[in-house]
């Protein structure tokens, strides 16, 4: 695989020449002060460009085109939205990159309610708490129905939870359910989250769904001509929230997007930390499965506090948690085998450490939450501890 490192621009705490020293090869990036929807400027674009270079790296993936509310809702300026994404991609294409991941969950993207919550060892991870969750739609949201969608003894949990909470946590709480998109200075109050919520009143997961087709009908054509493989992330977590419809949740939401709209451009961002959170997502076999339409690849690991859906969880060491790294590795090493067979040019899968624990230097370094220099280091050594001893010639997968 092609061993990359997302970072979010010259406002990054971790620098390209920290990526390269950690082994990244090449940068996974974004123009997150670009307007959503609008297209990205061709001098924006180069600058990125020689501002990776100028750290000893270059440009591999574009981590994401964001996805407007419009196109999401097919309302408002969805058609100039698309045209516009388009267009972004035709310019990405004369620029070199070959790869962009997005996704299409509507509103937020991954949801998280504590970004630095203390495992056992001291290090700081992500973590996503469902009673305080549940105590932030019913009591601090305060959305209509939320009730309706939790158990009665979640509901209670919930109302005792609240019960306790003060001031500095129920506004520390909305504050990360709110934060939007990583990378980005967008973000909602509890006002401006409500009126988004009333903009999906009557689309269901049917209509969504068929959304996100529409889109690729449009899209994935031209990212097959300019020579740009296209790859949805997954939701995270995989499982409703506040009452909207998520799509691409599980093996089957997966299989639904690429029958749709079967050009081989269409593939999969194959994240095991968002897919795993799902007891139900089998991930070395989702790897094998969606083999031919991985582009791109997000490798970390989650614990679940049970195995029921949804269900509360916390971002695990990349070797540690649900998920099967090794098997995981091991069905990729063998489809990159085979793309190498049928001499096809993307034949490495661009692969990153995603996310990570903060451990020693990163808990005072301040970098953007579940993006730690060193805490991702060792997952991207861990990881490639796995594909050198899987690569070699004793197992048959190697280059």
């Amino acid at each position: 695989m092609r061993h990359t490192w997302r970072w979010f621009g010259p406002i990054d705490k971790v620098s390209v020449r920290d990526a390269a020293q950690a082994g990244a090869e090449g940068i996974v990036s974004a123009l997150h002060h670009i307007a959503t929807g609008e297209v990205w400027p061709v001098d924006e674009i180069a600058r990125r460009h020689e501002e990776i270079k100028a750290g000893g790296l270059v440009w591999d993936v574009v981590e994401s085109i964001p996805m407007s509310e419009d196109i999401k809702t097919q309302t408002g300026d969805w058609k100039r939205h698309i045209a516009n994404w388009q267009e972004t991609l035709r310019r990405l294409s004369a620029s070199g990159i070959r790869t962009v991941c997005y996704n299409f969950m509507p509103i937020l993207d991954w949801t998280r309610t504590d970004l630095r919550w203390e495992t056992g060892h001291g290090a700081k991870a992500m973590r996503f708490d469902l009673v305080d969750f549940a105590a932030f739609d019913i009591h601090i949201l305060k959305r209509p129905e939320a009730a309706a969608d939790y158990p009665d003894w979640l509901q209670e949990e919930a109302a005792r939870r609240f019960s306790g909470m003060k001031d500095l946590k129920i506004a520390a709480l909305a504050k990360n359910i709110g934060a939007g998109l990583p990378g980005s200075a967008d973000g909602y109050t509890l006002d401006q989250l409500l009126e988004k919520l009333r903009s999906y009143q009557g689309i269901d997961r049917a209509r969504l769904q068929q959304n996100l087709v529409d889109f690729l009908s449009e899209v994935a054509p031209v990212a097959a001509d300019v020579g740009i493989n296209i790859c949805a992330h997954g939701d995270d977590p995989p499982w409703s929230l506040l009452g909207l419809p998520r799509i691409l949740s599980t093996e089957a939401d997966y299989a639904h997007m690429l029958d749709q709209v079967n050009i081989r451009a269409n593939g999969v961002t194959l994240c095991t930390g968002s897919l795993g959170a799902r007891p139900d997502n089998d991930l070395p076999f989702i790897a094998t499965r969606f083999a031919d339409r991985i582009h791109f690849v997000h490798l970390r690991n989650v614990t679940r506090d049970s195995d029921t859906v949804p269900c509360s969880f916390f971002e695990d060491e990349h070797l540690e948690g649900a998920t099967d790294m090794v098997a995981v590795i091991a069905a990729l090493l063998s489809e990159e085998a085979r793309r190498r067979e049928e001499g096809r040019e993307d034949h490495r899968i661009p692969m990153r450490p995603d996310h990570g624990q903060e451990i020693l230097d990163d808990l005072t370094r301040g970098a953007q939450p579940g993006y730690p220099a060193i805490g991702r280091l060792k997952g991207l050594a861990e990881l490639r501890g796995i594909e050198r001893t899987l690569s070699h010639a004793r197992y048959g997968l190697g280059a």
